[in-house]
């Protein structure tokens, strides 16, 4: 993967959202859907754009699909690098308190 390409997959503030939001853990694009207040649609559209950045992975379970960080080199300076601003800063902190929250409640996969 071409290091632009990463950091153009990082330009969106809705993709930026997302990143941080899987900081935290694994999630499903509708658990994004949720927290983002987002349609399906523009959730993944912007996963698939993550994807091909090479910043995400994708596990399918039964109907399901989940998205981790990658686990490479680049990712992990960059997860560093995030961990240490990003977290800290208004929507990210909101987003985290939504994801929490909303986690507590039970995540729509685990509805099912």
């Amino acid at each position: 993967m071409k290091t632009h390409e990463t950091f153009k997959g990082l330009s969106d503030p809705v993709r930026l959202r997302i990143v941080a939001l899987l900081l935290e853990r694994e999630l499903c694009v509708c658990d994004l859907m949720a927290v983002l207040k987002l349609p399906q649609s523009t959730v993944s559209r912007h996963m698939l754009r993550l994807k091909a950045a090479g910043l995400v992975a994708d596990r399918r379970a039964g109907k399901w699909v989940h998205y981790c960080l990658l686990d490479n080199p680049l990712v992990g300076d960059l997860r560093r690098l995030l961990l240490q601003h990003l977290t800290k800063a208004d929507p990210y902190k909101k987003d985290a308190t939504a994801l929490r929250s909303y986690v507590r409640n039970g995540s729509c996969a685990e509805n099912e």
